[in-house]
């Protein structure tokens, strides 16, 4: 089992004497810290990039499990081409939804209040008061309703919105209202003063936000991505707030990292954060609960959790 934290340092592992385990700890680093052929369950290291993750799977011969700690999955499950059938990728939902949840409600909060207009005036010791748009009497759709969107939800409830509307890839009913299949959503868009993208990147959701979606939506709504970067068009989202027509919050951009002299760095009414919806002081003990679950399961042969694609 190759793991990208010290075995020790993870509570309620199995024990490796009781059932026949060697952990190895690797986070990335140039040297294996052993054969792959011999690796069944593999947790990807985290925040290492797509290039250094599927590394070790071409020689992966006798993989299961193949564990992220991301919420998404795109950029390891494009590299498991190579392995034998029945190969599960499971991902890390638990962990990153409070903390991405949180992200989502900062960036809302400061585009609409114009904290980065603050922060500039107080830069420049300019006292720039007058009126900012409110939370409150909005109407707030969050495209991708899975763990991440509910949890956005939940922090939305003591903001007295007018509505939360709610897209996923089909329709059902929850507790707090139907949530729409992704066919209506070209009919939802024009209600939204505040649309926040939170799906996985799938073929299905690149580009989903292109310049037709981004036409759709109201003069003066803002759009929040805290999803992937390819789920938006992003020269289509340039000539939306370039006009002022629309403004955006993003955690996620295309390209990411954003290198230096892109027009998106300092594009009007357009706030960026560096891709840190999940990277909290939250991270690490979900991260570990949610390993210490899985190989428990694992070793149990028991069925795992947050299975998202079985190798064919």
């Amino acid at each position: 089992m190759w793991l990208p934290f010290a075995p020790e340092e993870i509570p309620g592992l199995p024990s490796a004497a009781d059932h026949g385990l060697t952990y190895r700890f690797w986070d990335g680093g140039d040297t294996f810290p052993a054969d792959p052929a011999d690796c069944a369950f593999y947790v990807v290291p985290y925040l290492k990039g797509a290039e250094i993750a599927v590394r070790p799977l071409a020689g992966m011969a006798r993989a299961e499990v193949v564990q992220t700690l991301s919420a998404g999955v795109d950029h390891v499950q494009a590299g498991m081409g190579p392995l034998h059938p029945g190969v599960r990728l499971c991902n890390a939902r638990s962990v990153h939804e409070a903390s991405t949840a949180e992200l989502t409600l900062a960036l809302i909060l400061a585009s609409l209040r114009g904290i980065p207009r603050f922060v500039e005036g107080q830069r420049q010791e300019e006292w720039r008061s007058g009126f900012y748009p409110a939370l409150a009497d909005k109407t707030v759709l969050i495209v991708g309703y899975g763990s991440i969107g509910s949890a956005i939800e939940d922090r939305l409830a003591p903001f007295e919105c007018a509505r939360v509307l709610r897209v996923a890839r089909s329709a059902r009913d929850t507790e707090r209202g139907p949530v729409h299949p992704l066919a209506e959503l070209p009919s939802l868009l024009p209600e939204a003063d505040v649309v926040v993208l939170s799906t996985p990147l799938t073929e299905a959701t690149r580009g989903l936000a292109d310049a037709e979606f981004l036409a759709r939506m109201r003069d003066g709504a803002l759009l929040v991505n805290v999803a992937r970067g390819p789920v938006v068009d992003t020269k289509a989202l340039l000539a939306e707030v370039e006009s002022g027509r629309l403004t955006a919050a993003l955690d996620v951009t295309d390209p990411e990292p954003l290198p230096a002299g892109h027009p998106l760095w300092h594009a009007p009414g357009v706030l960026i954060s560096p891709h840190v919806g999940g990277s909290t002081s939250a991270f690490l003990p979900r991260a570990k609960r949610l390993l210490a679950r899985q190989m428990t399961h694992w070793t149990a042969g028991e069925p795992l959790d947050n299975v998202v694609y079985t190798t064919a």
